[in-house]
């Protein structure tokens, strides 16, 4: 059976507490009501994002005083009396520090009036806008919000990012400030300018603190000037789990104009990809319904050539078992460059799972990967049964379900032991992971009960006994209750 190749439509984004914005006050009127030393920190911030900032106060702390003496930015003016709500009429944002809930719902009124966003300090209710945490590497800014839930949290992640944002990047978020103009007129097609950031990118992340020069903006123009044909990359999903992504591949997901993926790709994966990229699933599922290889192959390639940086992304490592040979052979002879990104293979995520060493000392002398099914979708006919059958091999099977049955009775019948012990894992790493857990020769009966429909590894081998063993204690019944398979979800 085949099918074609479909786009998806991006799921949308998740219930938002707050919109992230970021408010441009250079040389625009801002007002503050009070003196007090949160109003002094609000004035504060605002005279540093550009704002000329008028405060209205009675009474000033000494902080607002020593603040106006030395603005950070914009000028803040002092005026020594309440305000009023003509003090409001053509300001860009108003703040208030109020003593009680009357005079916050007065301040909040007056600004809304004059069509004003307000915050009242400490009082949500009255705001149109709050203040988050700040990590400042200007023009690079960060905001974080809590709404209101846990401020000591927030202050908390916001540290947490200091320390992993380098101070040098202010500096390269200038230059790209400054360049961005000089790079919009060279007319590069969407490629190049795509090219261009991503290498400015890798130069920022690998050296923060040097001083971004002319040099460094020739040397990634060149580059970018003439990358205008598409490209191939390859990339790793990893078994299902976000987490277990590599660098290398989210970087890929954030510049790829199409993903092509599969069925076992896990939804939250594509979490990661640029919203504006084009997701097509192109899905080969064994016993089902599949896109022709070919079909994937031309499809790929035609996306390339029309300029396109096309992802194809892979559950696993897409060179394990994931037709990589057939996909860079088709870009090579079509002329597209073409490269790929690892991924944690589905064994190594469910043996992580496990806590299962697969080459435990002076149980296992090699590990061996083998498919369940070869292009007829029947049991290969190639398998090296006694390699299979050997005690210190651990043998991990992929795509097993359908012809499991068969290849038991044909390890047996090499000589593999009957009480071997064997995990079958189902969608491997992911919130809804399955593991059924017995020897061998149950294995598949306890599979069949059990109709998995996720995608499935099985895994045999000595390093499985204390697992298999633990999973039978969890599995006995007391007296008169019914049996179940030992199985265990995460």
């Amino acid at each position: 059976m085949s099918r074609a190749p479909s786009e998806i439509q991006v799921s949308r984004i998740g219930p938002l507490s707050r919109l992230p914005a970021f408010f441009a006050l250079e040389n625009k009127r801002a007002i503050v009501a009070g003196g007090s030393e949160p109003a002094a920190w609000k004035a504060e911030l605002l005279s540093a994002a550009g704002a000329s900032v008028a405060v209205f106060a009675p009474v000033r702390s000494e902080e607002m005083t020593a603040l106006a003496a030395a603005p950070p930015r914009g000028a803040i003016v002092i005026h020594q009396r309440p305000w009023t709500a003509a003090d409001l009429v053509g300001a860009a944002i108003a703040v208030a520090d109020c003593t009680d809930d009357p005079e916050a719902e007065s301040f909040a009124a007056a600004a809304r009036a004059a069509g004003v966003p307000v915050n009242v300090i400490d009082r949500p209710a009255f705001c149109d806008f709050s203040f988050g945490a700040i990590v400042n590497r200007s023009p690079l800014v960060i905001g974080i919000s809590t709404d209101g839930a846990a401020p000591v949290f927030g202050q908390a992640i916001r540290a947490k990012i200091e320390a992993l944002i380098p101070k040098g990047f202010a500096r390269w978020a200038e230059a790209a400030r400054a360049w961005r103009p000089r790079v919009q007129a060279l007319e590069l097609p969407f490629r190049g300018r795509r090219s261009f950031w991503e290498k400015f990118t890798a130069h920022a992340i690998a050296a923060p603190d040097d001083a971004p020069d002319e040099a460094d903006l020739n040397a990634l123009l060149i580059p970018a000037a003439a990358q205008q044909a598409g490209s191939v990359v390859l990339v790793g999903a990893g078994p299902g789990n976000p987490e277990l992504l590599t660098l290398r591949a989210v970087r890929a997901l954030q510049s790829a104009d199409v993903i092509l993926f599969d069925d076992l790709v896990a939804p939250d994966i594509l979490d990661f990809a640029r919203r504006e990229a084009k997701k097509m699933l192109v899905g080969k599922t064994g016993h089902k319904a599949s896109c022709r290889q070919d079909d994937i192959n031309a499809l790929m390639i035609s996306l390339a050539r029309a300029g396109r940086r096309v992802v194809r992304l892979k559950g696993g490592d897409p060179m394990i078992f994931g037709r990589a040979d057939e996909e860079i052979a088709a870009c090579r002879t079509a002329g597209i460059a073409v490269e790929a990104i690892p991924g944690i293979t589905t064994a190594q995520g469910a043996a992580s799972r496990l806590l299962v060493s697969l080459t435990r000392r002076g149980e296992a002398r090699r590990v061996q990967y083998i498919t369940g099914h070869g292009r007829d979708g029947k049991l290969p006919t190639d398998i090296d049964w006694l390699g299979l059958a050997d005690p210190t091999v651990t043998t991990v099977v992929y795509m097993p379900t359908k012809t499991l049955p068969e290849l038991v009775a044909r390890a047996v019948q090499a000589g593999l032991n009957p009480a071997t012990p064997a995990v079958a894992v189902e969608r491997a790493t992911r919130a809804d992971e399955c593991v059924t857990a017995a020897t061998i020769t149950d294995l598949p009966t306890r599979l069949a009960a059990a109709s998995m429909s996720g995608p499935v590894v099985v895994m045999i081998g000595r390093v499985f006994a204390d697992y298999v063993e633990a999973a039978a204690k969890e599995a006995v019944p007391a007296q008169n209750e019914p049996k179940i398979r030992p199985a265990r979800r995460r």
